[in-house]
């Protein structure tokens, strides 16, 4: 069984900053793919940043040079570091892991940041 906690959001204004984090507990294997989604009300959930194991990444154009995805394989924890927020950013966020050995996909609760213009 994989857990997800994710922590981090809130209320901050814009250009404001926040730092998302997501501690994954279980087995995700060493090989799993790490991401952050969001999602508005009434809109599809949509990719924000993914991260291998190994480092590699893939970050939405609407966030590249704002945001940063980083891992700690040691503690299966990820981070999402927003900078420069803007209240288009606004969304519940939700932690992801798809594991490699058999394709499973796991969701945290969500954490909610909100931007204030």
């Amino acid at each position: 069984q994989v857990q997800l906690v994710e922590s981090g959001g809130g209320l901050v204004q814009t250009g404001g900053s926040l730092r998302l984090s997501c501690a994954a507990s279980g087995s995700i294997g060493s090989s799993s793919t790490m991401g952050w989604y969001r999602q508005v009300q009434g809109h599809q959930r949509e990719l924000v940043a993914i991260i291998t194991s190994s480092g590699g990444t893939n970050v939405a154009d609407s966030v590249k040079g704002r945001f940063t995805i980083s891992r700690d394989n040691v503690k299966n924890t990820i981070y999402l570091q927003m900078n420069n927020l803007k209240p288009e950013d606004t969304a519940a966020y939700y932690c992801n892991v798809v594991r490699r050995s058999d394709r499973s996909v796991y969701w945290g609760q969500g954490t909610q940041v909100t931007v204030s213009s």
